[in-house]
């Protein structure tokens, strides 16, 4: 069972008095570890090592744990705690801890590291280790390359299945994962896949060719991670076995690290959703700093692009103090309109990101957004007429229903086209951000309202 925050919180403070005992109880301690589950136990070393004073505690518990369970706990700790920890401990423990580490956690953890004390730690690592390593370590961040594993089963294409299972048993221990297998001829090109079911249901004689799977989805090592996970989460794959530029098979995306892509990419397009550039940590332990470097580049921008409605506002003062009423209903359409077009925008950067939507689309998704923007406009000016009346009677009315219409329309669209606009000049859709939508709706829909304002009231 999944621990409550609360119950985190009674933990860390459990393991912190047995600690602080003037002899800690290591056999205690362990047990206590032993009951707890690797990610609770991460999240605890956290919380620790946020806490300068209390890093120290933090290796106190790794050190109780058996290698294995540490570097299993480590693999739990973002990219910053591990190198807390790592600068710690000198290179023989580290070595220990890479060794029994994923193969992908290894690698991002290698690459965190400086050049000085890579170059220590390759030196003392087994040749055909240390290349795995240097291979994993040197595919481009964001790639398929870098997030997969190099610890899977494979199978020789020709083996029986007495051999493939025997095959199995020995590499299970340090793979990834056991449930699917992927069959290699004699040039390591991939050449099937079979369940680890169909493997144990079928004859014992039987050739592994014969039964496997022929269509196999694949990725390469250059594929974009998002893409990755995309392909993962269609075909509901255990994991997505990857190529090199040679054809041959060198790792495989298993599915909790491609739904970790997912998350990560999710929570990337939601934070320029709202104008702020990629944390490098969660919201609560990246440093202050850093929070307002990523927010204030946009906020500032914006301030100036929003200089564009007071000018605007400017410009028509005659008309506006001629009709003074028509500044209640100000706020009420751009708002609207800002509104309108940052839903438009937040759905399309979603369609484009999960794959639904593409900018061959354009065209069908214009005449789509001008039915359902031209029915939301016309529903809102309806909603809005009686209180126009109320307000400054019969003209005003109609000013504030035609430019509630215009406004949502246009404002609709402008949300509607700038995903696709950027995705043609090779931009992150996401950029089109709501505070970017809004404002530059802002601006547009002052001009709309009052210009319209102008024509109705100069002809009255």
């Amino acid at each position: 069972m999944a621990l409550s925050d609360e119950t985190l919180q009674e933990l860390k403070a459990e393991l912190l008095d047995e600690l602080v005992k003037d002899e800690p109880s290591k056999e205690l301690l362990s047990e206590r570890l032993a009951e707890i589950r690797s990610a609770d136990i991460g999240e605890v070393l956290e919380e620790l090592i946020e806490e300068d004073e209390e890093l120290q505690a933090a290796l106190s518990i790794l050190d109780v744990l058996s290698t294995e369970r540490a570097a299993n706990v480590l693999g739990y700790l973002p990219g910053e705690s591990q190198l807390e920890v790592v600068g710690e401990l000198g290179d023989t423990q580290v070595l220990k801890l890479l060794e029994e580490m994923g193969s992908d956690e290894r690698a991002d953890l290698f690459n965190l590291l400086g050049d000085d004390r890579r170059e220590a730690l390759l030196r003392r690592m087994a040749h055909q280790e240390r290349e795995d390593l240097k291979r994993l370590a040197s595919y481009e961040e964001g790639t398929a390359g870098a997030i997969m594993t190099s610890d899977y089963v494979a199978i020789a294409s020709g083996m029986t299945v007495s051999q493939a299972l025997m095959r199995v048993r020995q590499t299970a221990p340090d793979a990834e994962t056991v449930y699917q297998l992927y069959i290699l001829d004699s040039d390591g090109e991939l050449i099937g896949t079979m369940s680890l079911r169909q493997l144990m249901v079928a004859r014992p004689g039987a050739v592994v060719d014969d039964i496997m799977i022929k269509d196999v989805i694949s990725t390469t090592v250059d594929e974009e991670q998002e893409e990755v996970a995309r392909i993962v989460a269609r075909y509901d794959l255990l994991a997505l076995p990857v190529i090199d530029n040679d054809g041959r098979m060198v790792g495989i995306v298993t599915h909790d690290d491609a739904m970790d892509v997912a998350e990560s990419e999710a929570t990337e397009d939601f934070h320029k959703g709202m104008s702020i550039g990629q944390l490098e940590d969660g919201v609560s332990r990246v440093r202050l700093w850093s929070l307002y470097r990523k927010r204030v580049f946009w906020l500032v921008l914006l301030v100036f692009a929003n200089l564009f409605s007071g000018a605007g506002i400017a410009y028509f003062e005659d008309i506006i103090a001629a009709q003074v009423a028509l500044v209640f209903f100000l706020p009420l359409l751009i708002g609207s309109g800002g509104n309108a077009g940052a839903q438009a925008a937040t759905l399309m950067v979603r369609g484009m990101a999960t794959g639904d939507v593409g900018v061959k689309d354009w065209s069908k998704m214009l005449g789509r957004e001008l039915l359902v923007a031209g029915s939301l406009g016309l529903t809102m000016a309806i909603a809005v007429t009686p209180i126009g009346i109320l307000r400054g009677g019969n003209e005003v009315a109609m000013i504030v229903a035609l430019s509630m219409v215009t406004i949502v329309l246009f404002g609709s669209l402008i949300g509607m086209c700038l995903p696709f606009v950027l995705e043609r000049f090779k931009v992150d859709p996401a950029t089109a951000s709501a505070p970017l939508v809004t404002t530059l709706i802002d601006a547009t829909g002052v001009l709309i309202y009052f210009t319209i304002a102008t024509s109705i009231l100069s002809h009255t």
